[in-house]
């Protein structure tokens, strides 16, 4: 099946969600438009990955439905890779379980964790690359998110969920873009990793990006990162450009902005400073199948 063939064109039924699954309004007419979808598929197409990619992403909406699951296509040393999000707000109530997507893919990609179900978790994430595809490699990590109480913002922990460990990755805090910029950037100071008498503040908080939803934050253990929701195609074609994505991936976008200009997409990238520079480690964009 050629690329093509797999393209998926929107209905007036479709729901706009943002990597958390929250809803927007749709920024104009949807039906007979391309899905976000085709964004994932295409970059499957480029990076020439198994067929069994595609399989994977059959089985996860078999197995838990349509426009439940967030997708994010990253570029880190000059390669791409990918990552699939699962939310179910409702947590020990959960429908969407760790347990329930690794049933829908074992038989692509074999698992060597286990997920306490009663940890009271509302999202969790599966890493995608060739190695895991191929089989060559079991998928031998689930990142899991759990909330932070007391936090004067909406936020959350991540740890690293392997078969004999378990590891803190980040805490992230998310901001409302048009009345927080100030909390965004004294958060963004508020680091160890980043000194705002060197950079400026908006080395980061970047103007071309600023104008979305909500903004998060994210300290990691080497760095932080930025997350910009609720972006217009316009804006993440600059991001691809900017991050210097592949020509084939920006140039499909570019490409086809008509078709995606009914879209709010996700951005981001992880940061640090170094030697008085802004060093980006990786960069992410995201939609939802």
């Amino acid at each position: 099946m050629s690329i093509e063939q797999r393209f998926e064109f929107a209905t007036d039924q479709d729901p706009s969600l943002n990597y958390c699954l929250w809803p927007y309004p749709p920024q104009a007419p949807a039906e007979d438009k391309f899905r976000a979808i085709n964004l994932l598929y295409q970059t499957f197409d480029y990076a020439g990955i198994d067929a069994k990619a595609f399989e994977i992403v059959d089985s996860i909406r078999d197995g838990i439905g349509p426009f439940r699951t967030v997708f994010g296509v990253k570029q880190f040393a000059e390669q791409i890779a990918w990552e699939f999000y699962f939310y179910d707000y409702k947590r020990r109530e959960r429908q969407v379980s760790i347990s329930r997507v690794l049933r829908a893919i074992r038989r692509y990609m074999p698992t060597m964790v286990e997920v306490n179900e009663n940890l009271p978790y509302f999202m969790f994430s599966l890493d995608l690359n060739h190695k895991l595809v191929k089989g060559e490699s079991p998928l031998d990590v689930v990142h899991v998110y759990v909330g932070n109480p007391g936090s004067v913002v909406s936020s959350g922990i991540a740890y690293a969920v392997r078969m004999d460990s378990m590891t803190l990755e980040n805490f992230y805090f998310f901001f409302d873009a048009a009345s927080q910029l100030a909390e965004v950037a004294g958060k963004i100071a508020s680091s160890a990793l980043f000194d705002d008498t060197v950079l400026p503040i908006h080395a980061v908080l970047l103007p071309e990006l600023r104008q979305c939803r909500t903004i998060c934050l994210a300290n990691k253990q080497t760095h932080d990162c930025i997350y910009f929701s609720g972006v217009t195609v316009e804006q993440l074609l600059w991001f691809l450009d900017w991050q210097q994505y592949p020509a084939p991936i920006a140039s499909f976008v570019k490409q086809n902005r008509r078709n995606l200009d009914h879209l709010l997409f996700d951005v981001g990238f992880d940061y640090r400073m170094e030697r008085g520079k802004l060093r980006i480690i990786k960069s992410g964009y995201y939609g939802v199948f």
